[in-house]
């Protein structure tokens, strides 16, 4: 069991549909999990269905979603401060430095990212990226997980060797969900497949030994 976690995403509900089941079994195994997130999620298309937000207010209301998924799943928040859809525009040694640092105060078990360039959005490959390369300057690295998103991936890199089946956590998982309420109304339209709410309780990761 990890006793230390620290999940790495760019965006408010990118802890709760990609590894929202994970999470919570970390927590009730006794892991402390905290999740980093990288931006706002300001610059996001969806407003709510009826719309409720707009430009402005976009980023409060995804930042109260975040505060009230992170409550459901028992973690901490913690805010890296990068601004949504630019962070492929940074300066890469710079975040990797700064998350190393942060790395290396936390002394995290587990961290738990986007597998880059496997991750679909630029957002999720660029701090995915510098979340692999901030682990591996560690000198005592954490053990690695890595979301993969894209449809080629397992072609591409094969099974993950990671699968967990978060069935008894998908309750959690699902009040995690309906928290990001200017976001989940494309995520309930997938669930009402029964193929891809079977899909979705199970979660998988590749570790940092299937790094390519």
């Amino acid at each position: 069991m990890s006793k230390r976690v620290i999940v790495i995403f760019p965006h408010p509900d990118d802890e709760t549909f990609g590894a929202g089941g994970t999470i919570a079994s970390l927590v009730e195994e006794g892991a402390h999990v905290t999740y980093w997130c990288g931006t706002l999620g300001e610059m996001g298309r969806n407003m709510g269905n009826p719309v409720f937000a707009n430009r402005e207010t976009l980023s409060i209301h995804r930042k109260r979603e975040l505060e009230e998924a992170v409550s459901v799943l028992g973690i901490d928040v913690v805010h890296l401060g990068y601004r949504d859809k630019t962070i492929e525009f940074e300066p890469l040694e710079e975040m990797v430095t700064h998350l190393r640092t942060k790395l290396e105060e936390e002394k995290p078990d587990l961290v738990l990212t986007h597998y880059p360039g496997y991750a679909v959005h630029p957002d999720h490959d660029a701090l995915g990226r510098a979340a692999v390369e901030a682990v591996k300057e560690m000198e005592e690295p954490p053990e690695l997980w890595l979301h993969a998103i894209s449809n080629d991936s397992e072609k591409d890199l094969g099974e993950p060797a990671i699968a967990r089946d978060i069935s008894n956590y998908w309750d959690t998982k699902w009040k995690a969900i309906r928290t990001h309420l200017s976001q989940a109304d494309g995520m309930v339209d997938l669930l009402n497949r029964e193929d891809q709410l079977e899909r979705m309780k199970t979660e998988r990761f590749y570790t940092g030994d299937q790094l390519r």
